[in-house]
């Protein structure tokens, strides 16, 4: 019934005659599913001309109608992969000078970046992949969704029936079915901005500032780039992300704009799940499931980290937890290597729990309702006649997919006319009795021959209902011939021994023998045990399963470290009550607190750490001279194992910083370390606004082989402060002007910065710099807030307490760099005499799990009293990030940010017992040690498990050693997602 659709119906014909195909066929006693909610049993189908006519119980066949008996067979709608690159050839990298840095765009007419495209249109490098589409047609697909894989905006979306039988005119059903993006650049150009993802998200505000501003005609020039975004603008929306934190990223900028993204996901949104319900977004999912960890060697197991083991465990059960979630979702078969195992990874999940009915949900009604074609996906009158015919269930493994028809268009899979003659016989023959197993499906169905436990060496072959066995037992062959009979129940036929003698022979299949009734009859395979380990927040090693719980805490007969006037108190009370500081004092009582005793303990407020890179997925936006667009609060990972070590250590808040890589940096985010906590739960409330400047060799890219980008020297950089503050005050002046404006993010930062509403710390070494910058800052009529690292503070600390900038250092780094030779280790306490106000902070994963330890150096080298060495680690910070309000010192109505210890603060010898935020215990050594035991025997299970699996012939996977992030200023590259 395969017929042609070469030519359109209007094209002329030099035939003589123009003939009309009958294309009327009809389905019987089949059973349909014309959409997963509605099916009918003994059912027809009735189609013509590539659409359905009808469907149902009582369907009238017209004459001359060819009529298909499917007794026994299941009618689905073909799927519909609706995110794809199908026909779409990836693009090519320029030639040219690798390794000289692009900062301008290429494309002439079109938008600054080259890496915002939606003016590219695929269909004129759209090309049938029929190869690609026998693969997909194979695994039950109809349609696909394509588009360019390449940029951050991607352009729209071709939707494509995968008719091989005809024409482009026929199966392009849509030339602007959606409209793509990205996290990820163009291959097509090498202009380096966005270098991070926090630069990506900045990028595309500016652009829908942009698009808004062109639409109002204010541009003076064409910008095509843009024209065909606002033009795009009412088409579906899809983002492609990387992993569950981007794809929350990607649903914050688009909430920001009122766009309702539809957002491919990553298969690992179970680990946020709540999170990612709240999105609101409908998703795409793909189900490439990882495979087992090779974990035989036990030095190869010890590499892999818990968390990747159990993301093999876990990742199964993904599409249940959505569903569970009534998160709404279409599945695809992208980030696969092979669309065969598309089948093998739904049954997997399946078996994990996912329900058969949203399964095929995911595969026609969601997607065909997410790009708004009604005429896919199901099996209503008018709708296209892409339908699948199985020989059953489609989610069973043991199902065959006989044909695929699209449009109307009829592709054999599998002969539905072979019959199935599987399973298990007794083959009597040469007075022996055999057992003949037959597995497979359709023409590829095979036989094996065992006499005993002994494996006969055999060759079986089967078409037309007659089947060939060549056996070789030591030599003496036997040729079996026989037909199959009575509904494959029965094969007889002749045997042929070496010397050409025939006898007869005979295989009657083995009928299995019904289980006895049990108690648990009714359990369904669903129900069957498919361990799944839990999920913890974050989802590795030392994470929650439950978030810690406000409670009201009492310690008693603590030695307390207030930080403030009172200095240090003795075996004194401080009650924590509803997430603050209620009470501190002797003889305290509370009805229905947790009660501590800390006699022989000390309780300090949790450590400010003013300098960090710790929790953040990047760190630096290097591309441009500045990037005050950018902002780490788009970037803070609530999954970075830092968090939890540095509650290890005391620390309680931190800022998290831009890098150095330019002048003008990125804005900071201010959080309080709540492991377990998603990222919004992290940064501070009503945040104090922040900003990375940076001066030396980093900016002027000193010890970069490719850096070409201005500044290249010192006084450049001066000069580029100068530019940027001189176009901030023109903006200021033009907004306030009351004409028409551009909006700029990166402009309304700087503003902010000369309205005192944002404050500057500043990485700086060099003393000439140091100064340079305050001058700079004077005459624009801006402050400085913070010279960090500032390791010749020591050398122009008269000029810092003048221009009142407070110095945050370390307390004794030197030599890493040229431009620190000249530090010293008394450097913090100089400069705290001569009226500066001080903090030490780490810049480094590793130093802010011990600044205790840090701040008693400066107690050695330039003879700080204690409590004034303990306040560079507590108050002093948090008066530089203006929380000191709300943090740093143990102060009646502060926020209940302590630290109980086990020794003296600054003893080598202190150990943290307790870090509690908000009145929440974040860290307990005790639970700590539980913790541990947990992780070792959770390991040893999941190593049982692959181990199983492998010895169970699954597929296996090398153990990869992951490196640890340690991000710090010297930190020039980005993250790889």
């Amino acid at each position: 019934m395969a017929f042609s659709m070469q030519s359109q119906d209007y094209f002329p014909t030099d035939a003589g005659v123009k003939t009309t195909a009958n294309t009327m066929v009809a389905f019987k006693n089949a059973t349909i599913y014309i959409t997963p909610e509605k099916v009918i049993k003994k059912g027809t189908l009735l189609i013509k001309d590539g659409k359905v006519l009808d469907a149902g119980k009582s369907v009238k066949i017209p004459d001359g109608t060819k009529i298909v008996d499917l007794s026994g067979k299941t009618i689905y709608p073909s799927f519909i992969d609706i995110y794809s690159d199908f026909g779409i050839a990836k693009p090519k990298r320029p030639s040219g000078n690798f390794r000289r840095t692009q900062y301008e765009a290429s494309r002439e007419g079109y938008y600054w970046n080259d890496h915002i495209r939606p003016d590219v249109n695929p269909l004129k490098d759209f090309s049938f992949d029929s190869k690609k589409a026998t693969e997909l047609l194979k695994a039950g697909f109809g349609a696909v969704n394509t588009h360019m894989n390449d940029g951050i905006i991607r352009g729209n979306g071709l939707l494509i029936a995968l008719n091989s039988n005809s024409s482009d005119g026929y199966r392009i059903l849509d030339t602007k079915s959606a409209q793509y993006l990205s996290f990820s650049k163009s291959a097509t150009s090498r202009q380096a901005y966005p270098s991070s993802r926090m630069g990506a998200m900045a990028l595309l505000r500016q652009v829908y500032n942009d698009a808004a501003w062109y639409a109002k005609g204010n541009m003076k020039n064409k910008d095509l780039a843009l024209e065909a975004l606002n033009n795009n603008k009412n088409l579906v929306q899809i983002f492609e992300t990387g992993n569950h934190l981007d794809a929350l990223r990607a649903d914050k900028v688009g909430d920001e704009f009122g766009i309702q993204y539809t957002i491919v996901g990553s298969g690992d949104e179970f680990e946020r799940i709540n999170d990612i319900k709240a999105t609101n977004a409908t998703f795409i999912i793909p189900i490439n499931f990882r495979n087992a960890y090779d974990v035989s060697n036990p030095l190869l197991a010890n590499q892999v980290s818990l968390g990747d083991m159990r993301k093999w465990n876990q990742e199964p059960a993904n599409l249940k937890m959505l569903s569970d979630n009534n998160v709404n979702f279409a599945l695809t078969t992208h980030k696969l290597k092979s669309i065969g195992s598309f089948h093998k990874n739904l049954q997997k999940a399946i078996k994990y729990g996912f329900d058969k009915e949203k399964a095929l949900a995911s595969l026609t009604t969601i997607p065909a309702n997410i790009i708004g074609n009604n005429k896919l996906g199901n099996l209503n009158e008018g709708s296209f006649a892409n339908f699948i015919i199985t020989s059953g269930d489609v989610f069973d493994s043991k199902t065959t997919i006989y044909e695929n028809w699209v449009q109307g268009n009829k592709n054999v899979i599998s002969d539905m006319d072979i019959r199935d003659i599987t399973g298990t016989y007794n083959l009597s023959a040469n007075n022996k009795n055999y057992t003949l197993t037959i597995t497979g499906k359709g023409a590829k169905q095979n036989g094996t021959v065992t006499l005993g436990d002994k494996k006969i060496n055999s060759k079986f072959s089967f078409s037309d209902d007659w089947i060939a066995i060549n056996l070789n037992e030591d030599g003496n062959y036997t040729r079996l011939v026989g037909k199959i009979m009575n509904a494959a129940n029965v094969i007889q036929g002749t045997a042929y021994d070496n010397s050409g003698n025939e006898s007869y022979f005979s295989a009657a299949k083995m009928v299995k023998k019904s289980p006895k009734k049990e108690k648990n009859k009714d359990k369904k395979e669903s129900d069957t045990t498919y361990e799944v380990v839990p999920v913890s927040y974050p989802n590795i090693g030392f994470g929650n399963y439950v978030q810690p719980e406000q409670k009201n805490i009492l310690i008693k007969n603590v030695t307390v470290w207030t930080s403030e006037n009172e200095g240090i108190l003795e075996n004194t009370d401080v009650l924590l009550k509803d997430g603050k500081i209620a009470e501190i004092g002797k003889n305290l009582r509370a009805r229905n607190a947790t009660e501590i005793d800390g006699t022989g303990k000390h309780l300090t407020a949790g450590i400010v750490d003013e300098h960090s890179h710790i929790a953040a997925s990047a760190i630096n936006e290097g591309a441009q001279n500045s990037s005050a667009e950018v902002t780490i609060e788009d970037v803070v990972d609530p999954t970075d194992i830092n968090i939890y070590r540095n509650l290890s250590g005391g620390t309680t808040s931190a800022q998290i910083l831009h890098g150095s890589a330019n002048p003008i940096g990125g804005r900071s985010a201010i959080i309080k370390l709540k492991w377990g906590e998603n990222a919004d739960a992290m940064i501070y409330n009503n945040s104090p606004k922040f900003i990375k400047f940076a001066l030396g060799e980093n900016v002027k890219q000193s010890r970069s082989s490719n850096g070409t980008r201005f500044p290249q020297s010192r006084m450049g950089v001066e000069q580029m402060f100068t530019d940027y503050f001189t176009r901030a005050k023109e903006y200021e002046a033009l907004k306030k002007s009351g004409n028409p404006y551009r909006k700029d993010v990166e402009m309304e930062t700087l503003v902010e910065i000369l309205n005192g509403e944002r404050f500057i710390s500043c990485h700086s070494y060099v003393q000439s710099e140091i100064n340079m910058l305050m001058k700079v800052a004077d005459k624009m009529g801006f402050k400085i807030n913070t010279f960090t690292h500032i390791l010749e503070g020591y050398k122009v600390a008269d000029k810092m307490a003048e221009h009142g900038v407070g110095g945050s250092t370390f307390s004794d780094w030197w030599a890493y760099k040229y431009e620190v030779n000249d530090a010293i280790p008394y450097n913090a306490a100089i400069m705290h005499n001569a009226g500066v106000l001080v903090a030490i902070n780490s810049d480094d994963r590793e130093m802010s799990r011990r600044l205790n330890q840090e701040a008693a150096k400066t107690v050695k080298y330039g003879g700080m009293s204690e409590l004034e060495a303990w306040k560079m680690v507590t108050i002093n910070p948090a008066k530089l990030l203006h929380i000191d309000d709300r943090a740093g010192s143990i102060k009646v109505g502060k926020d209940a940010d302590v630290v109980l210890w086990n020794n003296h603060p600054m003893s080598i010898y202190a150990k943290v017992e307790k870090t509690i935020v908000d009145g929440k215990v974040y860290f307990d050594s005790e639970i700590d040690n539980q913790k541990r035991l947990a992780i070792k025997a959770e390991k040893s299970k999941l190593i049982n498990m692959m181990l199983k699996e492998k010895m169970g012939g699954g597929k296996t996977q090398t153990p990869m050693k992951r490196k640890d992030r340690n991000f710090h200023c010297d930190t020039l590259e980005e993250l790889k997602s």
